[in-house]
Order: C-alpha cells, then structure tokens, then sequence
C-alpha cells in the first residue's frame, strides 16, 4: 500500500505508476480536485501553488506529455493553463485514476512506524472535514511541489520597512489591473517575474525589472521557427554539451542564446555565464525593451519612501508598487527533519528522489526539480522508477554509495543549466533521463535500432527527445510508442495550419 501525497502531475503519474506495477495507491488531495499548480483558482489557498490566469506552459506540448499519452493533435504546441489541466483531467480519466484519489484531504503527519528498521513502513494521519484517521502504509510518494511556501527575504532589502508604497510576493499575483497607471518594479528575472512585468507594462506607467544576476532569455518560437524544447532537447544536442571541453560548450551556448539579440546589449547578459540558472522564456520582453515599456535595472540597493536606489547608479528612482519574485522555500511541515533535511533551498536526495539515510528505501520524493525541459516526463520517471523500487525489482545502491554521491553534488555542480535548485542540483535533462531509464530497463538504444529499425534510430538520435522513446521497449512498453515518435511533428502542425497555401510542404 502507498501513500501519494498530492494529484498535481507528479501524484497523478506517481498513482498510475503504482497501478502500472500492481501496488495499491491512495493519494491524498487537500484540495477540491486534481491539478495542482494546473488548476487555476481566481483566490488564493494555502499550501497550494497559485497561478495567475495568463500562464502557458514553457515547454510544448510533445516535449510535456505522459510517455503513453500524447497530447491531442488539436491542442495548441504551448498549452494554456486551462487546456493542460485538461490534459490532466482526460489522464485521470482514461487511467482511472480518480478512484484512488482522496480530495479534500490533507496529510497532517508522516511518521516512521516504531518496527521501521524491519518493514519500512509509515504512519500517516490526514485530516479530512475536522476528523483526523491514521493510515499505515508500506511506502510513501511525497508529491507536494515547491511552489507553495514563498520566500520574501526583506531582510536582504535595506529600508523596505520604510517604503510607503505596496510591496507583495509573486504568488499573490492574479490581474495586471492592481498596476493601472502605477509606477511598478519587480524585483528577480525568473519565469514569473517577467512575465509579470510583461503584463503589467500594458497597463503601467512605467515598469522596471532588478536583476542582479541577469539570465539568458529564450523564445518558445525558436531556431527557424521550431519549438526551442524540441530543438535543444535532442540526443545529439545532448552529446555535444556533455562530451565537449566546458570552454567550447559554453561558447557555443552564448553563441546560440545571442543569435536572436545580443544579451549584453539589452542589459541582460549573465553576470557569471558559465554559472548561470535556467534560462527564462518569454516571446516579448525583448521588444518590450526595444520599445522602452520595461527597463532593466541593476540589484536593489535600498528602498526609500516613494523610490528605490539601484547599486551603481546615484538618482533614485520613483515607484509605487513592489513584486517580489524571490523564489519559494522547500519546505515538508508533514514530515520530521530527520527523514528529509533541507539546507539553502535544498533536500539531500539520491537522483533527487530518495533520502539516501534510511534504513528502507520506502519514502520518495517526486518533482523536486527545475528541468530545462519538460517537468512531467521527468516526475513520470521518477515515479516508473519509484514504484519499482517500492515492489522489489529495482535495487538501490548501499547507503554510503548514495551519501557520496549527494555530498559530491552539493560540491560539484555539473556546469550545465538544467535540474537546478538554485545553484546545487544541475545536471542535463536527456541525461537525467536516460540515468532513470537505464535503471528500469527502459532506456532506447539507439545502435541496436540502427539494425532493426534505422528510420526510427535516426529520428531518436537527430530529433526531438520526446517522451516516447522511454517506452519502446522494457517494462511498460506501449504498443503505440513507435508511432507517437514518427508522428509528433504532425501534432505540432495540425494547430498551426488550418490554412495551408496551395503548393506548400505538409510537414517541417
């Protein structure tokens, strides 16, 4: 029996790959229905993510699927919030997953059950309606996301306390109306940061960005036109960034992030490019620069009454309100510090899922990652992975292997933007990947293809690496997983072109 706490998309593949592997799941939900950060609601709830309604997803949609799932073809390539909720409604669904999900239930406590030594199994108490009941269970799948718990350090902000002016924390975000002729500065370059500033120009008087840091900024509508995911997310891709000397990689990532405009030029240059963080997606900002709506400011110096100081420039400046766009805190109230321990934003795991310390490998954490590429297939693996483990076909290696290699990682971050939690967990998404896939069996190969099948060897090796290749064959192999991959830029066409010029090609 196993405890899934959350049906955001990690619960919701965590539950199935249960099923897959004949466990028996029970997630818990606090919320009304399933989603997570997917699910949008116009109020804020606690210990929920919260979105605001423009969101689209980041990565497209053949990139962001389910391996055994692929995303209708008439769903745009980058999903808004409600049309990828409702990808994960129609997942449910057709797995039947909702029987086994308990919503408006929260999980209060994990505990491990005084014989832990030997059965490796958990007390867990929920609440649900005022009354709490205490479940044992064999294994637990922690599910609950990073976007819950905000992180607004006013300490590190001289003279906030000060200011007379609205301050609040991103998460609070819902409409662009609340800057209505304001004069706004958000502070961070993250995903939300500018988008939010993005919105906020249409509306603003004027509207600022501080970034101490800086950040390469991508375009969803990449190279020729393609997805920037389906692009840079390929197997050889892959093997150029990891087997090339670190000075030549490196020089060939600026060279490919500059192509569309120079970094430097619009004030947004990595202060440390061989350091940097994910890189932030965003089709407007750019022009938003160019045509003066958004400035980009240096790291906030201190606050004033009605203004803000920059570090390297003298004058103030007025503004009205404040975005925080800070980040989140990890945080797992319902567990004990001694079974997962968080240290700067970061919970010591072997391959980010397990707690490399317990005497039984029966507690896993899914989704604890910030993938330069698509979050789902990701958290699908993990829990492939997860729930073999949890049944006995899949070893882990010995305690003291697994320690070592979680200090190595927190010495050694691998030099590629990535799995990152701020600057610890990096590593390369087809890589990460594979790593997991390997363990189960269900890792593609390519040279062995290149006999059988060369068509689709070559289509794995030079296009995208789309979710599908991790069940061609082993554990979990899906009949339709050839066909998914030699169809999937069709899928990217059929949304964009219900017209189609006389004479034109019918595919990329």
């Amino acid at each position: 029996r196993v405890a899934v706490v959350g049906a955001g998309v990690s619960g919701l593949t965590a539950t199935k790959c249960c099923l897959d592997e004949g466990l028996e799941p029970t997630c818990f939900e606090q919320s009304q229905d399933i989603g997570g950060v997917w699910r949008y609601t116009e109020h804020i709830e606690a210990g929920r993510p919260s979105l605001y309604p423009s969101v689209i997803s980041n990565t497209s949609k053949e990139m962001s699927a389910f391996s055994d799932f692929p995303f209708p073809e008439d769903f745009p390539v980058f999903l808004p919030n409600a049309q990828f909720l409702d990808y994960l409604q129609r997942y449910a669904e057709h797995f039947g997953l909702r029987e086994h999900i308990k919503l408006g239930t929260t999980v209060v406590s994990i505990r491990k059950q005084p014989d832990f030594a030997t059965t490796g199994q958990w007390n867990v108490v929920t609440e649900a309606g005022g009354k709490q009941t205490l479940h044992v269970f064999d294994a637990v799948m922690v599910c609950s996301g990073h976007l819950s718990e905000p992180s607004l350090p006013l300490h590190s902000f001289p003279g906030i306390e000060r200011f007379r002016g609205q301050y609040f924390h991103s998460r609070q975000y819902k409409h662009p109306d609340v800057f209505q002729g304001k004069r706004l500065l958000v502070v961070g370059m993250g995903n939300s940061g500018v988008d939010i500033a993005v919105e906020a120009s249409r509306v603003a008087a004027k509207v600022s960005i501080s970034t101490t840091r800086g950040a390469w900024l991508l375009s969803r509508v990449f190279e020729h036109g393609y997805p920037w995911d389906m692009v840079l997310n390929t197997r050889l891709m892959s093997l150029i960034k990891t087997n090339l000397p670190r000075p030549l990689s490196w020089w060939l990532m600026n060279y490919k992030v500059n192509q569309r405009f120079n970094h430097e030029n619009y004030g947004l240059q990595p202060q440390k490019s061989c350091l940097v963080r994910e890189p932030v997606l965003n089709d407007d900002l750019p022009s938003y620069i160019l045509t003066g709506r958004i400035a980009i400011k240096p790291g906030v110096k201190e606050f004033k009454d009605n203004s803000v100081v920059f570090h390297d420039c003298p004058e103030e400046e007025p503004i009205d309100i404040v975005v925080f766009c800070t980040g989140y805190n990890v945080s797992f109230p319902f567990l004990e510090e001694s079974v997962i321990r968080v240290e700067n934003k970061h919970a010591s795991l072997y391959k980010y899922v397990f707690p490399a310390h317990l005497q039984k490998p029966t507690l896993a954490v899914l989704g604890l990652i910030k993938p330069l590429g698509g979050i789902m297939p990701v958290a699908e693996m993990q829990a492939r992975w997860v729930s073999r483990v949890f049944k006995g076909l899949c070893q882990l290696p010995s305690q003291s292997v697994m320690e070592k290699e979680v200090n190595e990682k927190k010495k050694n971050p691998v030099p590629w933007f990535g799995l990152a939690f701020d600057e610890v967990l990096k590593t390369e998404w087809v890589v990460y990947l594979d790593t997991l896939a390997s363990f189960i069996g269900a890792k593609p190969s390519v040279l062995r293809l290149l006999c059988t099948d060369p068509w689709l060897a070559l289509t794995i090796f030079f296009g995208p690496c789309s979710p599908y290749q991790y069940r061609l064959g082993g554990p979990g192999r899906w009949e339709g997983a050839r066909q998914a991959i030699l169809t999937q830029w069709d899928r990217v066409l059929k949304p964009m072109r219900p017209r189609v010029p006389a004479g034109s090609s019918s595919s990329f």
